[in-house]
């Protein structure tokens, strides 16, 4: 007995990694995920206390306005060329059926689990919408770091995906502020009741609160045309049309980042001046990469740090939280597996790149989104939201390890 189960675990598979290679591929990453988010729990909690909530505003206003868009810039800018953009189509597509997946899933199991009245269509978003951003990376690093990876060179290895991560964020940014903004808007009392549940940013006094208790995104009045100043009929349409399309919220630094590198790959010229190691402004490139290479352990940290809050808000109830973790964590990875292996079915993807499919399988298989906590925080039901956030990353470590697993033994 003893023997045949040791030939099952060393028996190869597919492409030649056997079982047990195949769970050490998947656990080491998030095993060393789960020991950064640790080190920053341990920084948070009031034994040590040196990177409290305010300590952790800060890191992650850090990390999203200039680490990540530094990594974003670097690793896509380098990677990418007209032909590989085109090539890439079904990245962001991707993206789009994640969410439509996703949506009808949590439509489903919130028919089945019948969360409290207000929140139905947010039971639908903090299944639909993953984190295809900030955690892909982490995973992607950690992954790639390891001389043992199945996808070869260490150095390839990390461009390859993150520049595959990168040029998917600006889809799910589009959505974020559009569709999940529209989603969670607020019943007529307010999910509490009230009226003046929605936070909105005022001006600080003289005695002047901390600027960290200005939320993250605000509700600015939207004007209208005739509310514009006289330049002209087409500024003011185009004007009018920024705000209408809160284009002002979705185009953050890691979208613009992302924009740039496109652009900036796409022409010869100028990816010869700046990304190509000999060029004159590479300077400029090297920095960024040095930046960049910041951004895992500070997101970590910091995101370690705020489990420390605890679970939050319990008005969901236990019945509507599993079945968020369940929808999120195990029912969406399973469709998103079926549409890749889909894809791949009918030759959509590009051949013989197990990175590319790997990415799109990630894409399915991540927690909630955490920028979808800010969106929630505006619409009025953040602490619901902060609840979620903390159940579904604290299971994330298991069902990632378990599908990471699933996609090793699949494409090798």
């Amino acid at each position: 007995m003893h023997r045949l189960l040791s030939e099952i675990l060393m028996d190869t598979q597919g492409g030649g990694q056997s079982v047990l290679g195949s769970i050490k591929i998947a656990v080491l990453p998030i095993a060393k995920v789960f020991t950064m988010c640790f080190l920053g729990f341990l920084m948070a909690s009031k034994y040590i206390n040196i990177l409290p909530a305010s300590g952790r505003k800060l890191l992650n206003g850090l990390v999203f306005s200039l680490l990540l868009p530094c990594l974003i810039f670097s690793q896509l800018g380098q990677a990418i060329t007209f032909e590989k953009m085109i090539e890439w189509w079904f990245i962001p597509f991707n993206v789009v059926l994640a969410t439509l997946s996703g949506s009808i899933i949590g439509f489903i199991v919130a028919s089945i689990a019948k969360p409290p009245y207000p929140y139905f269509k947010f039971t639908i978003i903090q299944i639909a919408i993953g984190n295809i951003g900030n955690v892909p990376l982490v995973l992607i690093a950690a992954l790639c770091r390891d001389k043992s990876n199945p996808f070869g060179d260490s150095a390839k290895c990390t461009q390859d995906g993150n520049a595959y991560i990168s040029f998917g964020q600006w889809v799910g940014a589009i959505v974020l502020y559009t569709y999940v903004f529209w989603m969670l808007a607020p019943p007529p009392g307010g999910f509490d009741n009230v009226g003046s549940s929605l936070p909105v940013k005022t001006a600080p006094k003289s005695s002047g609160s901390p600027p960290e208790e200005v939320p993250l995104l605000t509700r600015e009045p939207e004007p209208t045309i005739e509310d514009t100043p006289k330049d002209g009929k087409v500024i003011k349409f185009f004007k009018f049309l920024y705000v209408k399309l809160k284009l002002k919220q979705i185009l953050q630094p890691p979208i613009i980042a992302s924009i740039l590198a496109i652009f900036i790959g796409c022409v010869p010229f100028l990816k010869g001046l700046i990304f190509t190691p000999d060029a004159p402004l590479y300077f400029f490139t090297d920095s960024c990469l040095i930046l960049g290479d910041a951004m895992i352990p500070c997101i970590l940290l910091a995101l370690g740090g705020n489990l420390t809050d605890g679970p939050g808000s319990a008005k969901l109830g236990l019945k509507t939280t599993a079945a968020i973790m369940i929808g999120r964590l195990i029912f969406v990875p399973a469709a998103g597996l079926g549409i890749v292996l889909t894809a791949d079915h009918l030759g959509l993807l590009p051949p013989d790149d197990k990175m590319f499919r790997f990415i799109l399988l990630l894409q399915h298989s991540m927690p909630t989104s955490v920028l979808s906590g800010a969106v929630a925080s505006l619409r009025g039901c953040g602490r619901e939201s902060a609840a979620i956030l903390f159940w579904v990353h604290i299971f994330a470590i298991i069902s990632m390890a378990g599908w990471i697993t699933l996609y090793i033994s699949i494409l090798f």
